[in-house]
């Protein structure tokens, strides 16, 4: 077996990454999307390593959108590719790998998927099954009247937020800034929970407190997402509901009361064709009220 065969991943990744003609953006977008899986398996002769194991490493990467787990699998793949052509391995082991599929529970979505927005008769549901959970209430209040997303606002700590003048900035996708206003009830809902429930011992804007230790720390997404499942479970028309479908009811609600520039700058978007899918939706919908004005119009005739 020659020497080039029984290379380190390392040693590859390093040959793929000294191309010439490679753009500066590009390098170094390749070097710090290979520098995590050449942690862990950069030691490896690059022969060795089998689909399961670069398929398990691509499932393991948290905390980062399903497109940004797509460039990660994108690059693996391009530098197996290289490693094919070069003569290092024979095969590309994730060769017609698929790509992970946008996770709706936590506000992921195809840019052609349909937006799921909440109608003022789930709302009202919502906050009847709400308004006895004073953390929860708060939460759903925060993030039906400023758009924000769920882990913007599970990231603030209390002193982040303005409560006279209820605005509070949060930073979002690509470590971007922003400002979200919210709402008297809002504001309500937040202070019942800040006097009754909210946990002193930590800085969080939304705390937890573990049944057994005790010990208090920043409410995690999981525990949102099962408090939200256990609240709606008795309401058949929250089916399939999820707490990003709040930031949707927010755009959906402000399409035609602002500019869509102005929406755009309070949902955090970089690109404005994303906003301008809530406009087709709120086409959608208009189409829909309108459609059942003239059925009952032609009833009373």
């Amino acid at each position: 077996m020659s020497s080039k065969i029984a290379a380190s991943l390392a040693t590859v990744a390093t040959t793929f990454l000294s191309r010439s003609g490679l753009a500066p953006g590009t390098l170094k977008s390749y070097q710090s999307t290979l520098l995590p899986f050449l942690q862990e398996y950069g030691s490896m002769p690059i022969e060795i390593l089998t689909r399961q194991a670069i398929t398990e490493y691509l499932d393991d990467l948290e905390g980062i959108a399903y497109t940004t787990h797509h460039r990660h699998q994108a690059i693996i793949q391009s530098l197996f590719n290289f490693a094919v052509q070069e003569g290092y391995i024979k095969a590309n082991p994730i060769a017609g790998l698929k790509r992970r599929k946008p996770d709706r529970a936590k506000g992921e979505h195809d840019s052609d998927e349909i937006i799921r927005y909440l109608t003022p008769d789930q709302l009202a549901t919502l906050y009847q099954l709400v308004k006895h959970h004073l953390r929860m209430n708060a939460l759903v209040h925060l993030l039906h009247r400023t758009g924000a997303r769920i882990s913007e606002i599970l990231a603030l700590d209390l002193n982040e937020v303005n409560l006279s003048d209820r605005r509070f900035q949060v930073v979002g996708k690509g470590n971007r800034k922003r400002w979200c206003f919210y709402s008297e009830d809002a504001a309500l809902a937040l202070d019942h929970y800040l006097k009754y429930d909210r946990h002193p011992r930590s800085t969080a804007l939304f705390t937890a407190q573990q049944p057994f230790t005790l010990e208090v720390s920043r409410l995690s997404y999981r525990t949102a997402h099962d408090n939200w499942c256990e609240l709606i479970a008795e309401a058949p028309e929250l089916t399939d509901a999820h707490l990003h479908d709040l930031r949707h009811t927010f755009a959906t609600e402000r399409v035609g009361l602002m500019g869509i520039e102005e929406l755009r700058a309070l949902m955090g978007h970089r690109s404005i064709q994303t906003t301008l899918r809530y406009q087709k939706v709120t086409s959608q919908r208009a189409e829909i009220v309108a459609k059942q004005a003239l059925k009952s119009l032609q009833n009373l005739d």
